[in-house]
């Protein structure tokens, strides 16, 4: 199977657990993931499927959006509810003072990952040190939010109030570690205490699939799982596209460069999706000298020849 399946990942399972659950119910032995989910989060989780596993690269900048709940009064080990939590000493926030708070976490901003992340230091996995009681020091990242908006703020615990925020971040933001900054700037301590992915890139929460609607229709019929799937271009309307005959389908299928299209204009410079005339992805390529190179087949030379014009 060839394509993108947009799970909605429940709470518990780690992405790793998505893809085999989908590599075993698809038959497909090559699956990937756009992007790790921790297990305590939920949300759009995009699987690459078969073909689609070579096109992974170009989604992993893609925004994200998200849903999180903050929870302040106390800090966590992880900066999550999954860590040892510590009662902060400060005062607990007023809702007045955390929207004042958000102003200046909105736009290019430097962040300090959470000691419990995948990241290497000298060879090691960040987390793995920090389990092992090692000190842990993650250098600063810059990364945006495009926007962090309140949708809600509960005080009936004075001592330990919850603000509930939207946040639309670019690749690479750990949201962990907002949480945990947006309680030192309120003069308190805070962790994340619930992630939904609202969005990741153009795959949107409202039409993810649920795992269990996946599985019934594996149940019911393994290639109903196909017709779940997006196509391979799904997400890349952004990209240049061109429209290639025959020869040149057989050129780029067999890896040479091949021209542009009469009467086409040179496109930008960067990744090109080459389609048929039916709209079918062939190959992503590059201009190099003025000719279509390609970077990524993505159609079977056996597949090419039966074009008529294409040997």
């Amino acid at each position: 199977m060839d394509g993108i399946l947009v799970v909605a990942k429940p709470v518990g399972p780690t992405s790793h657990d998505v893809v085999g659950l989908i590599r075993r119910l698809s038959g497909t032995k090559r699956v990937g993931h756009g992007g790790t989910l921790d297990p305590f989060a939920s949300g759009v989780l995009p699987i690459f499927l078969g073909k689609a596993t070579r096109l992974v690269e170009y989604h992993l900048g893609d925004r994200k959006r998200y849903r999180a709940t903050i929870c302040f009064g106390a800090s966590s080990t992880t900066d999550d509810l999954e860590g040892e939590l510590t009662p902060s000493a400060g005062p607990p926030p007023s809702r007045e003072a955390f929207d004042a708070a958000l102003e200046a976490f909105r736009g290019p901003i430097r962040q300090r990952p959470p000691d419990y992340s995948a990241i290497k230091v000298a060879g090691r996995r960040a987390y793995a040190m920090a389990r092992a009681g090692q000190p842990v020091e993650l250098a600063l990242r810059d990364v945006t939010i495009h926007a962090i908006d309140v949708v809600s703020w509960d005080g009936t615990d004075a001592q330990r109030p919850v603000g509930v925020v939207d946040v639309e971040c670019s690749a690479g933001t750990y949201v962990r570690s907002l949480a945990r900054d947006l309680g030192a700037a309120v003069g308190s301590a805070a962790y994340l205490g619930a992630l939904i992915r609202t969005a990741s890139g153009p795959f949107e929460l409202a039409a993810a699939i649920e795992v269990e609607t996946i599985r019934a229709a594996a149940a019911d019929d393994p290639a109903a799982v196909e017709r779940l799937l997006l196509p391979l271009d799904a997400g890349l309307d952004s990209f240049p596209r061109l429209t290639v005959d025959a020869t040149a389908i057989g050129a780029i299928s067999r890896g040479q460069a091949a021209a542009l299209p009469g009467g086409s204009e040179a496109p930008p410079e960067g990744p090109i999706l080459i389609v048929d005339d039916t709209g079918r992805l062939i190959a992503v390529a590059t201009l190099k000298d003025g000719r279509l190179a390609p970077d990524k087949v993505l159609v079977d030379m056996s597949a090419a020849a039966a074009i008529p014009g294409s040997r």
